[in-house]
This record gives structure tokens, sequence and C-alpha cells, in this order.
């Protein structure tokens, strides 16, 4: 039922609507792990994970069929502008799904007042930024009723650590989204779907889980975050679309070449 909310084609024309369907299906992936995981022993441990999984069991069947439509539209164009022209409507859908989903999930997050919800996700953000000291962080940072903050580690020579460790995850990202993509030419979204509650993790720490902070903590992310998101989703769509072809044209050569 879910899925066809909304089509493909009425996406394209509207992108903006995409923004409602993530705030849609980010919602009900916290609240269904919140309702029936929560209170589960073993379950719980693992809800982070189990809030993606639902994020891309609502978004597979609208990314999938949005990737089949632009193959087939792909077969018929050349050059680097009629290629620009006839997908940037799907990569503006993208980022606003993506925004619908990191603002669901960072006012949820901050509103159940349960960082267990994003346990692994909290962690990820403690790995990146913590210097290696994870287990501190954490402590640090969880929703512990004291926000504690962190010292040392941050500053100085850590800056030059903090960058490199960044980019290095970006590239990582970059690339998994690629071979996710190629693999299942919509399983490119648990990355984004991932990348979204790391960053709605991110903001509900920078905003000391503050409801009202929330555009703050939006505007410092997202500056820097639209430029790395984009890119995922460029590299998510050429990566989806490439898969779908060489699925559809493996024994058609010429038409395998025009989508490459």
């Amino acid at each position: 039922m879910l899925e066809a909310i909304i089509n493909p084609k009425s996406a394209e024309k509207r992108p903006w609507k995409m923004f409602f369907i993530g705030l849609v299906y980010a919602s009900l992936s916290l609240l269904l792990v919140r309702w029936f995981f929560s209170g589960d022993a073993v379950l719980s441990k693992f809800s982070g994970l189990i809030v993606v999984t639902f994020c891309v069991m609502f978004s597979l069947p609208f990314m999938y069929r949005m990737i089949k439509r632009e193959e087939e539209v792909d077969e018929k164009i050349e050059g680097f502008l009629d290629v620009w022209k006839v997908h940037k409507d799907v990569i503006y859908a993208f980022m606003w799904l993506f925004l619908g989903f990191v603002i669901a999930f960072s006012f949820w997050y901050i509103v159940l007042g349960n960082s267990n919800m994003f346990n692994a996700q909290l962690e990820t953000y403690c790995m990146i930024n913590s210097g290696g000291n994870v287990e501190e962080c954490v402590k640090a940072y969880g929703m512990t009723g004291n926000y504690l903050g962190l010292t040392g580690g941050m500053a100085g020579e850590g800056n030059m650590w903090r960058f490199l460790s960044i980019l290095e995850n970006n590239v990582y990202v970059m690339i998994f989204t690629l071979v996710f993509s190629l693999i299942f030419g919509a399983g490119d979204i648990f990355v984004l779907a991932w990348n979204a509650t790391v960053i709605a993790s991110a903001i509900g720490i920078f905003t000391k889980y503050q409801i009202a902070n929330i555009p703050i903590g939006l505007g410092r992310y997202m500056i820097h975050g639209l430029p790395e998101i984009t890119a995922y989703f460029v590299t998510a769509l050429a990566g989806g679309i490439f898969g779908v072809g060489v699925i559809r044209h493996v024994l058609d050569g010429k038409k395998l070449y025009r989508v490459i």
C-alpha cells in the first residue's frame, strides 16, 4: 500500500513531494521499531539497524521503479548535457527524500528520548569524531539525562585526524553506494538511509537533544552534507542504471554501450 503513494513519473514532475514521502517512511520506521522491538532483550540491541531496514523496505519498490524508468530513458539520449537534463529531476527527488528522512529521524529521535534507537549510529558518529575513544564518546553523548560533552582530542592535531577520518568515510560510503547499486539496482537506498540516520544522530548531539535547535543542526550539517549526499545520489543513479542496463541488454552490445 505505501509504495503506491507516489509513482516515479509524478516524482519527476514534482520532486518536492518526495520530502513528505521521506517524512512518512522515516517516521513509520522509527515508531514501528519503538513499538515492537524496544522491549525485546535481544532485538533492542540492533534497533539502529532495524530502523534502517524498515526504511529500506518502504523505499525499495519506488527506488527500483524509478531506476528502471531512468535506464529506459537513458537508452534514447546522448551527451552529458542531455543526460543531466533528463536525470536532474530524479536527483532532486532523491535529495528531497533524503531531507525528509533526516528531519523525521532527527525529530523522533529527540522526541522518543531513547539513544538506543540509534545505538549503532551513535557509535559510528563517535568512531569518526572521537579519535578512537568510542566508549567514552558514546557515554558522553548518549541520552543519559546529563549532556557531558567531550574535552580534548577534538582540537589541535586532532582536527587533521578528524578531517582525514571524515574524508575516508565519505570515500568508503561512495564506493559502497556504487557496489550496492550495481549488485541490486535499488540497493543503494540502504547506504543512503543509513547516512540519514547517522546525520540525525549527529544533529541530536549537536543540538543537545533540543527540538527547537533542529533547524540549526540541519544548517550545520546540510551545508557540507548536501554536496556529499548529491555525489552519493549521482553515484547511486549511475550504478543502478548501469546494473539494470546490463541485465536488460547483456546480449545487445549496441544498447548496452549507449547506457554505459
